[in-house]
């Protein structure tokens, strides 16, 4: 998670992508749990990969690894030379059995990580595999190979960015191999071409399907998955006991923050609000909006408002960071 989020901006200039929220927790929260779901097996410790993060932001973090029962630690990426660079940033814990995961991606699954196989590489349908990896099929189901964006079709299984490594000291070794054999593919350095390596040297991957894959890598993405994960959630009780409410309408599924304030407003459905925000004579539907806003006048649909924002204004699509006050 030591990428800038140039596709997020102006929420990443203030808030680091995989801490910005859907259905009321960051991203990267979301991603943890659920992977912790999958895993019969306790996990011990959990690295987060990150670029220059404040002290408040590592301790968030810590957190999150904490409340999953794990140790947090966090490793520097000081330039981002790709993905198996990345995750060779916290080589101290490539030993033993290891889950990697990329910090833009949510997902759904309906099973339990069986971690006596090799190794696991999920992967989604997609309609167009040119703009992801992707992995080839035996008739057993075994993972013969991957491509990096194949530009002719070899496989239509998109990996996700989820991976589990039995043996995470092989790993360790072939990252360190073609790092320091400067062995780049479409100009970086690759975790998949350590995972092929790692295949040839005969380690048996297997495909790990999901029911759900979720982006986050821009606004309207990041909106699309909240509207899906709230659906997916949609029955646990996502509204604050705190939230006051006068002459409005709240149409579920929605998350609503601790002190959320709503006075003549529609709110939903597909809407998700962080605490201490006020909502004033105003239509939010399908749209996120985080902690401490004030939104009066206002007819918003597939929107992104930050922390701290003032907003009134008609205007129904709009995307505005962090202390930003707009009368439009």
């Amino acid at each position: 998670m030591a990428g800038v989020g140039k596709r997020m901006r102006p929420h990443t200039l203030t808030t680091p992508k995989p801490l910005i929220p859907v259905a009321g927790k960051p991203i990267v929260q979301r991603i943890v749990e659920d992977i912790a779901e999958l895993s019969k097996e306790k996990i011990d410790t959990i690295g987060f990969v990150i670029g220059d993060y404040d002290k408040e932001v590592k301790a968030s973090l810590i957190k999150i690894a904490k409340n999953v029962g794990a140790k947090g630690k966090t490793f520097f990426q000081a330039e981002a030379l790709g993905p198996g660079h990345a995750v060779l940033c916290a080589e101290e814990l490539l030993k033993n059995k290891v889950i990697i995961a990329f910090a833009d991606t949510l997902f759904k699954a309906d099973f339990e990580l069986d971690t006596k196989m090799d190794g696991i590489i999920w992967v989604h349908e997609v309609e167009d595999p040119s703009h992801f990896g992707v992995v080839k099929l035996d008739d057993a189901g075994i993972i013969t190979g991957m491509v990096e964006k194949p530009e002719k079709f070899v496989s239509n299984l998109a990996i996700i960015g989820i991976y589990y490594i039995k043996d995470g000291g092989s790993l360790r070794k072939e990252l360190h191999h073609i790092i320091g054999n400067d062995i780049k593919e479409k100009g970086e350095l690759q975790l998949t071409t350590a995972l092929e390596g790692l295949r040839v040297k005969g380690t048996k991957f297997i495909p790990g399907k999901v029911s759900d894959w979720m982006d986050c890598g821009n606004k309207n993405s990041t909106v699309l998955t909240n509207k899906r994960y709230l659906d997916l959630v949609n029955g646990e009780n996502l509204i604050a006991d705190s939230m006051k409410k006068k002459n409005s309408v709240i149409i579920k599924p929605v998350f609503i923050g601790e002190n959320v304030e709503l006075e003549n407003s529609v709110v939903g459905p597909y809407v998700s609000i962080g605490k201490d925000t006020i909502i004033k004579d105003s239509v939010v539907r399908n749209s996120i909006i985080q902690n401490g806003t004030k939104v009066s006048n206002a007819n918003l649909e597939n929107s992104m408002l930050g922390n701290f924002v003032n907003f009134e204004g008609t205007r129904t699509d709009v995307s505005i960071g962090d202390y930003n006050w707009l009368e439009l």
